[in-house]
């Protein structure tokens, strides 16, 4: 789950040596003395044999290794609710601080002998992303660019191949740490959930992310506040004793007091920047084993009033040209984007990228995402896609379909792994109309004066050939079918006061597409009159209805002239 935040780790002496450090850091602290359970040399000590790389929730990729300051926020037993003052590394992002909180209580109320602390989310969103690149998130706790991991190919890292089919991560050969709390595509299949109630399930949003994160904590029968079982759910999350220690350290350190800062303002880890990938998206190198004579350096101790410990100084990164630094991504032209429920829409969404001095800039990865309380996709069912500038700077998303619902909803297209401000298009589905409507039936409508039409009106509305369900549907007695008028005599409805009407507007088509109209009544006079019924989209059907006196033996007689 975790990206590559300042150092990245391999298994070996390096997972060794950070592990000391972090040791070192809570015995520095004053922590309290559990126990911890580690488990990549005693397997028995979590009670199950080491997983695989990928049956973890990170994939056991890389994570942020710095540790708390030596100096604790706030004195053993004192409260957490401390006032907006204090270090950076002790404050939390006030909407990452509140999806913390918020996963707390909804695995209480469904999982209250889990017992889980927010506090062990907080850690485990420390380690993993800096708390969501220090709390740079939108109004409802989405990251403004995703936050993604190293490609997990084997080299270095895990080989996980694609399962997502790059949806969530961008990649369409092996799979990427997604989000502040960094899951896996795979796991994220299986353990998101909607932290926010927008009705999506987002690993770039730190409400389902958290929340997610939680309930993954408890699964099984775990007491997280039993240290046993705790150390068992941070080895599910990354299978390494260096991890369990580092997130031992946050946890212990927010234990002992934190409180909340503006979104935005946190302390970004060393080398996470504004952006988990950097350039374009493109993957991040793998790390390479020191060589002969190169001495691998050891972690130094954690400074205080710091975080981590100090790495030699790195070589030089040669600093882009203004030609090739992506500065803007823009509107390349989109129209209005407006569809019918179940139509494709017709306009194709499309973005430029600009460089520095306003040119286009190829090869730069965008993720276009659906947003919102809607059902419409990209082709083949897709919420987001990610797909790569040409030469011109430009790059056009798939088709867009709309689903059965009608109503509005937003596109997003995002430079990926940027902080970038992303282009919003809004989106609307109309309501579904129907281009033809019909009897389901035959039947001659026939009433005696003054008496009710035995049988029902019943008429089907078709969209295309398909059912159209949910149309708006008006049913108008008239006068002549070429020059319709409402007719002031012959057949007619009543309202819900009994009042004669002959005209009923706000019918809808039920789920099958049909609609039955309610009794009619003929009055005094006999004769043939015409019900004339119309569709929101223009579809229309005459009915014919006829009112004659019966004669003894109960067949009706000719019916007269028809009404005028």
């Amino acid at each position: 789950m975790a990206a590559q935040f300042g150092r990245r780790l391999r298994k070996g002496a390096t997972t060794t040596a950070v592990a000391a450090v972090a040791v070192a850091a809570l015995s520095a602290s004053g922590a309290p003395g559990a126990t911890l359970v580690t488990g990549s040399d005693d397997p028995q000590a979590t009670g199950a044999a080491p997983p695989p790389d990928d049956s973890a929730a990170t994939g056991n990729s890389p994570y942020y290794t710095d540790l708390p300051p030596l100096n604790t926020p706030n004195k053993p037993g004192t409260s957490t609710n401390l006032p907006v003052t204090g270090s950076a590394e002790s404050g939390i992002p006030a909407s990452i601080l509140a999806a913390y909180k918020k996963a707390e209580q909804t695995v209480a109320g469904s999982d209250a002998a889990c017992r889980l602390p927010w506090q062990l989310l907080a850690a485990i969103g420390k380690v993993e992303s800096g708390q969501a690149r220090g709390g740079r998130v939108d109004a409802n706790g989405t990251t403004f660019s995703p936050i993604l991991g190293p490609v997990l190919d084997g080299r270095g890292f895990a080989m996980i191949k694609d399962t997502d089919n790059g949806a969530y991560d961008g990649d369409s050969t092996h799979d990427r740490a997604v989000g502040p709390m960094q899951f896996i595509p795979s796991t994220w299949a299986t353990w998101g959930q909607d932290g926010n109630g927008d009705g999506r399930k987002d690993p770039n949003n730190i409400y389902d992310a958290a929340l997610a994160a939680g309930r993954y904590l408890c699964a099984g029968s775990r007491d997280l506040s039993l240290a046993a079982d705790l150390d068992r759910a941070v080895l599910s999350y990354n299978h390494s004793d260096a991890y369990l220690r580092t997130v031992r350290s946050w946890f212990d350190y927010y234990k002992r007091g934190t409180h909340e800062i503006p979104d935005g303002t946190g302390a970004v880890p060393p080398g996470l920047g504004s952006g988990a990938d950097r350039d374009t998206g493109s993957p991040s190198p793998s790390p390479s084993p020191s060589g002969p004579g190169k001495p691998t350096p050891s972690p130094g101790p954690s400074k205080p009033g710091g975080g981590g410990s100090t790495d030699p100084t790195p070589e030089p990164t040669p600093t882009p040209t203004p030609s090739e630094t992506l500065a803007a991504v823009e509107n390349a032209g989109t129209g209005t984007l407006a569809a019918t429920a179940g139509d494709a829409f017709a306009e194709r969404i499309k973005v430029r990228a600009k460089n520095s001095l306003g040119g286009p800039l190829a090869k730069v990865s965008v993720t276009f995402t659906v947003a919102g309380d809607t059902d419409a996709a990209f082709d083949g069912g897709k919420k987001a896609v990610t797909l790569r500038t040409g030469a011109d700077g430009t790059v056009t998303a798939p088709v867009l379909k709309a689903g059965k619902k009608a109503g509005k909803f937003t596109v997003r297209a995002t430079a990926t792994g940027r902080s970038l401000t992303p282009v919003t298009y809004d989106a609307t589905v109309t309501a579904r109309q129907a281009d033809a409507i019909a009897r389901t039936d035959e039947k001659a409508l026939t009433a005696a004066p003054g008496a009710e039409f035995a049988d029902t009106v019943e008429v089907k509305a078709t969209y295309k050939g398909e059912i159209a369900s949910g149309v708006a549907v008006t049913a108008t007695m008239i006068t002549d079918a070429e020059k319709p008028a409402e007719n002031d005599k012959g057949p007619y409805f009543k309202d819900a006061d009994g009042k004669t009407v002959r005209t009923l507007t706000g019918l809808k088509t039920g789920a099958d597409g049909t609609l039955k109209l309610p009794v009619i009544y003929a009055d005094g006079t006999a004769g043939t009159y015409k019900l004339r019924l119309t569709t929101e989209g223009g579809a229309t059907v005459v009915v014919e209805l006829k009112v004659a006196a019966s004669d003894p033996s109960g067949t009706p007689e000719p019916s007269g002239t028809p009404a005028a």
